[in-house]
């Protein structure tokens, strides 16, 4: 079926679409050295139409023409003359850190390839600056902490929160293709590994709000994650005192075959025996990565995306003291536990791609993937525990001791938890130029999700010698001033078997639009998605429900001075329930659940502009969302326990800006700050605090060398989060309990020697193989603040007092980490 040219033009009347900007300058930057690898200043840097002078730290930056090849002269009154031939796209920042020394003249020439400067509101993160950041788990999502809108204040976690939303809300796309989380883990230290494997990765986007239409039906952001299709052999290896990672690449004699294989390991041993409690800790987690690539002609490609991944989580507590109260008032929880935990969680994730391009205009998509995951999660955990008063004479023979107990109990916590999830998901997508200044994209889609699922939780409280009921179930039991008359209950009970399937059809419709106001462009994206699924559990039957959800975004780039983007995105966007969305607090399964629908509303403003003669931009964007039917929940660490019944209405507000540039001469860094506020409505009873309302954030990300010793190199990843609303019991009344955590100070440090990379290293004869060799030294927490992620509630016996102990993360650590490539 065609559109001819008169529905085509009636079609464009009701859909706007936008692409991204051409510009036409690029830049070429870096640090010129001598023979002994020192700085060089009052270097002249010229081109045909250009030229500039490095200063007293070698740094220069030189503006080009794109899209040609354009001759750099290095000329120094004192040493040899460079020339470089350079072929740059637009906008690109191209770095290179010439060598001026006695040799004869050097002439080279590169061809660049990347993508231009994002302007539709998305970021765009360095896979260099990933693998480099310290961090307790490293890797993309440590870095996404520190961007615009995301937060997290849970090292252990690649859980992050975007604007109010919680760690379901968000959209990971790699090679276009959505994956997902394990179900049951509820601890950050059972996370084990990221899916996304740094050492794969091509590109990497992320978006906050105000998302284009052609991404899928999430309401918080999207981590858009390209891997790279290799052009010739690499490979390389990393080991640390956590784990490590190998990977190799190459393509075959023909340049039709190529692949990359990726495998890594992970031990959290090292960060979780710097908790409070002593444990016999014996983790792994360990998977592999594979992307193979077929080009059969000028036309077709075909690849295949696979990943095996077994993460394995063998607990024995043994003892715990966690100190707390005030100095005058010291407080101590002691606790000594018998029994263990055993989880284990694996996964296996293929997927199949095919493009079909019969001409420069349009192109044709077919994705086909699986996910399958095997989990369990069984543990007999039994905690006797004593709350008392700690001995705080300095020179006392029981210094620290609890030398008088307020309480004394017992817990006994019981799981075997079992699930087993198949996802198989059939897409078919299409690409259209339709001129120069318009494209369309398009999308059907089918997802079959199946899980079955058995929970088994229960949990005895003793207080004193006396068995607590839960709280909700209205029975009162203060003995021994009263007897207790009620029946004898567990604090927790769980039980639990679903088999539940889940039909989805999708579609989107995305048009791209560029045109001109005057001399400034304008640039339009619209469009819309549809979403239609039929839950089934244990043979019954929900409503067949549907979705609609129209976006729009404009883009505004003046031809102004001063380099500057404008951008409004507005749009409905829609988030059908997971399986985790169904399930309630109980485990049973609504297949009713309605899908949470939120307005968005984004404005954005980016500011291009030089300081101290290098490069910078500042982004900032307001936003607002309103939500109705809210799926209202609660965090246990990071498992969330969703109500399933759509009980509320919410609302999110807040600002964000992020300064990005080199604040050190070649080496970008950034800072980050960010106030939100968010609130929801339960059944009319007024506003309270959600979970994730976070409020302010700071982050920052820093990079820096010596200047003398230009191969030592320093990062640093500083986050401050204030206090999340959760310090109050689960099973607490939401409007009863508004307590919240401490605020989350988190430094992570890393020291660098490179032996070699692009621009250091290549006089060294034993280094020839090699493209990369470093030595890297990390300190995690550095300065060793006391950061909690929960409370443990316990009662004091004789005053009836509830004290929220803080269940307190990883404590300062060290690290070393070995990296190189060939």
């Amino acid at each position: 079926m065609s559109l001819n040219s008169k529905s085509m033009r009636y079609l464009l009347f009701f859909i706007l679409f936008s692409t991204f900007s051409i510009a036409q300058k690029a830049r070429i930057k870096g640090i010129v050295l001598d023979e002994n690898k020192q700085p060089v200043q009052k270097v002249t840097v010229s081109s045909q139409t250009s030229n500039t002078v490095t200063n007293t730290n070698g740094f220069y930056e030189l503006e080009i023409e794109a899209n040609k090849e354009v001759t750099i002269i290095y000329s120094h009154a004192t040493l040899k003359k460079s020339t470089y031939k350079v072929k740059l796209k637009p906008n690109e920042d191209f770095e290179w850190n010439p060598i001026l020394n006695e040799i004869n003249e050097v002439i080279e020439t590169v061809v660049i390839s990347g993508k231009n400067r994002k302007i539709d509101g998305g970021t765009a993160i360095s896979p260099a600056v990933i693998r480099r950041i310290p961090g307790a788990n490293p890797g993309v999502e440590n870095l996404v902490k520190t961007l615009i809108g995301a937060s997290g204040s849970n090292e252990m976690s690649t859980s992050y929160t975007v604007r109010g939303g919680n760690f379901d809300e968000n959209l990971v796309y790699v090679n276009e293709i959505e994956v997902y989380r394990p179900f049951l883990i509820r601890s950050g230290q059972q996370e084990g590994l990221s899916f996304t494997n740094t050492d794969l990765v091509q590109n990497i986007d992320f978006y906050a709000g105000g998302f284009q239409a052609k991404y899928g039906d999430k309401l918080a952001s999207v981590l858009d994650i390209a891997y790279r299709n290799p052009k010739t052999f690499h490979a390389g290896l990393e080991a640390s005192l956590l784990g490590g990672s190998i990977f190799a690449e190459g393509v075959s004699k023909n340049q039709k075959w190529s692949n990359i294989t990726g495998v890594r390991y992970r031990n959290n041993s090292l960060l979780v025996k710097s908790q409070e409690t002593e444990t016999n800790f014996r983790p792994s987690f360990l998977d592999i990565q594979s992307l193979l690539n077929f080009n059969l002609n000028t036309k077709w490609n075909f690849s295949f995306l696979g990943n095996i991944a077994q993460n394995t989580y063998d607990y024995t507590p043994i003892t715990r003291q966690t100190n707390f109260g005030t100095i005058s008032d010291p407080i101590a929880l002691v606790i000594d536990y018998e029994g263990q935990e055993k989880d284990k969680y694996t996964t296996v994730f293929g997927a199949f791609k095919a493009i079909y391009e019969p001409n420069k205009n349009n192109k044709y998509k077919l994705i086909s993937s699986a996910y399958h995951t095997v989990e369990q999660e069984y543990y007999d955990i039994l905690a006797q525990y004593r709350l008392g008063e700690v001995d705080a004479n300095i020179g006392s023979e029981t210094f620290g001791d609890v030398v008088f107990s307020r309480g004394i109990g017992s817990q006994l916590n019981h799981a075997r938890n079992n699930l087993d999830a198949l996802i198989v998901t059939n897409e078919i997508k299409g690409n259209h130029k339709l001129n120069e200044d318009n494209a369309i994209e398009w999308s059907f889609k089918h997802n079959f999700e199946n899980i079955r699922d058995r929970v088994v939780e229960w949990e005895v409280v003793d207080s004193a010698g006396f068995s607590l009921p839960n709280p909700l179930l209205g029975y009162v039991n203060d003995q021994p001033y009263n007897p207790y008359y009620g029946p004898l209950a567990p604090y927790q009970n769980v039980r639990a078997k679903n088999n539940t399937t889940i039909n989805r059809f999708s579609t989107y419709l995305n048009w791209n639009h560029e045109g001109k106001i005057g001399v400034h462009t304008y640039y339009v994206n619209a469009g819309v998605r549809g979403q239609s699924w039929l839950v089934s559990n244990n043979g019954f039957s929900g409503d067949n429900q549907f979705t609609f959800s129209p976006r729009a975004q404009f883009i505004l780039k003046p031809l102004w001075e001063k380099e500057m983007i404008f951008r409004f995105s507005v749009g409905i966007y829609n988030q059908p329930p997971f399986y985790r969305e169904l399930r309630g607090n109980d485990g049973s399964v609504n297949p009713n659940v309605k899908d949470q629908k939120s307005i968005h509303f984004v404005l954005g403003h980016d500011y291009s502009f030089k300081m101290w003669q290098r490069p910078f931009k500042f982004v900032s964007e307001a936003y607002y969302k309103t939500i109705s039917d809210v799926n209202t929940y609660t965090i246990d660490n990071v498992r969330i326990r969703y109500r399933a019944n759509n009980d509320a209405t919410a609302y999110v507000y807040g600002v964000d800006g992020r300064l990005n540039g080199e604040f050190v001469p070649g080496v970008e860094s950034w800072f980050t700050f960010g106030y939100l506020k968010t609130e929801e409505n339960q059944n009319g009873r007024g506003n309270i605090a959600r979970p994730t309302d976070q409020r302010l954030k700071f982050a920052i990300l820093f990079q820096d060398y010596m200047p003398n010793i230009p191969s030592l190199k320093m990062y640093l990843n500083l986050v401050y989060n204030t206090g999340l609303p959760g310090g109050s019991p689960a099973y607490a009344d939401a409007y009863e309990y508004q307590i919240r955590l401490n605020d989350y100070r988190r430094a992570d440090a890393g020291f660098s020697y490179i032996f070699k990379d692009a621009k250091l290293g290549a006089h060294r004869k034993w280094l020839a193989n090699f493209t990369e060799m470093s030595l890297g030294f990390e300190i995690f927490n550095m300065f060793n603040n006391q950061n909690s992620i929960t409370n443990t509630w316990v009662r004091d016996v004789y005053t009836k007092t509830q004290y929220g102990v803080p269940n307190y993360l990883t404590t300062r650590t060290f690290n070393l980490k070995l990296s190189m490539r060939i």
